[in-house]
């Protein structure tokens, strides 16, 4: 373009020096212009970017570095947090409205990353105007200059309040679920599974202090014939009575009862001798004979009663916890073949 106008002129201009003076203001008057356009243009893009920011949820923000205020933050902060944009003046604001949970994690976090050039994010809970608190995820990217030092932090402040209410009501429901995986959905006592996990703790435990480890396992003697005289409905009963009863023999803390299946159940005693074992297992035939249950088709007694086997164990590596249930469950077989309604 600038070539033809220049021969235009050039035609009207026989003189090269008057060629050359006629050529340069008009190729100056060009590029203004041109440079006009191009500003109008970046204005113009400025404006429709910003326009997209401020009217999306995201909430853009950029801290400059080396004063560690804010230059700029979006309005939409305001009805998030209702805290006005000209109110973030510094990251004291950003800091001081955070939860105190969050904010020396969050902050110490954030400043690392910030020194090290890394982008990063993070959520915590902002404090609004009104005194409670928004979910807030932060997006951070990290301007640097030509020589690699920090120049400034651009961000963006999501709302993820639903996520995390989303999520909180997922891990309570984890939660109750594993609970209900881990116990006897009858009696409401722990179940098998649950027996397993503690007894493996329990063993390493033993294995580690060098100290005795002791198991009783008991069996509701001619459960059978309960059933069939009373009817299942109250054979159930019967099974929740007897749990309720075996949580009030055992009542030390690591002290754990489990229903291991049917009408059998098992207490696991840490740091409990063989002496000791038996008298709580004692105790156990004891409150359950106490309670007076009726069982007249019971060859043993008219009450229900109990066969229990006991056994202690001080782990070594060469032992497995599977060779203990073993030979409790062994010696409560043989309380049955003695005549049941005793301990073995």
């Amino acid at each position: 373009m600038f070539g033809v106008l220049g021969l235009l002129i050039s035609k009207e201009n026989h003189i090269k020096n008057e060629r050359i003076l006629s050529f340069l203001p008009l190729q100056k008057n060009i590029g203004l212009k041109k440079m006009t356009v191009i500003n109008n243009d970046i204005e113009t893009d400025s404006a429709v970017y910003k326009t997209l920011l401020e009217s999306t949820k995201a909430i853009p923000w950029k801290i400059d570095w080396n004063t560690l205020k804010f230059t700029y933050i979006g309005p939409q902060i305001e009805k998030l947090l209702g805290w006005r944009p000209l109110s973030w003046v510094s990251v004291e604001d950003w800091a001081s409205r955070m939860h105190p949970e969050d904010r020396a994690w969050v902050v110490d976090f954030c400043v690392a990353q910030s020194t090290a050039g890394t982008d990063h994010e993070a959520d915590y809970r902002a404090l609004t105007k009104d005194g409670n608190y928004v979910w807030i995820r932060d997006v951070v990217h990290v301007v640097r200059k030509e020589n690699g030092e920090v120049d400034s932090l651009i961000g963006f402040m999501f709302d993820i309040s639903e996520r995390k209410a989303a999520e909180e009501k997922l891990i309570i429901l984890q939660k109750e679920l594993e609970e209900l995986s881990f116990k006897d959905s009858l009696t409401g006592i722990s179940n098998r599974r649950m027996f397993d996990s503690v007894m493996e703790v329990e063993w390493a435990n033993a294995l580690r202090s060098h100290q005795p480890l002791s198991l009783v396992m008991l069996d509701i003697d001619y459960f059978k014939q309960y059933n069939d005289c009373y009817g299942h409905i109250q054979g159930d009963e019967c099974l929740k009575r007897v749990a309720r009863i075996l949580g009030s023999a055992a009542t030390r803390p690591r002290d754990f009862l489990a229903r291991f299946g049917g009408e059998e159940f098992v207490l696991i005693l840490p740091e409990t001798d063989a002496e000791a074992a038996k008298k709580i297992a004692e105790r156990c035939r004891n409150l359950i004979y106490n309670e007076q249950i009726p069982h007249e088709k019971s060859p043993v007694s008219q009450l229900l009663t109990v066969s229990l086997g006991v056994g202690t164990i001080i782990p070594t590596y060469s032992d497995e916890p599977i060779k203990l249930i073993e030979e409790v469950d062994k010696r409560l077989y043989q309380a049955k073949q003695k005549g049941r309604n005793c301990i073995m």
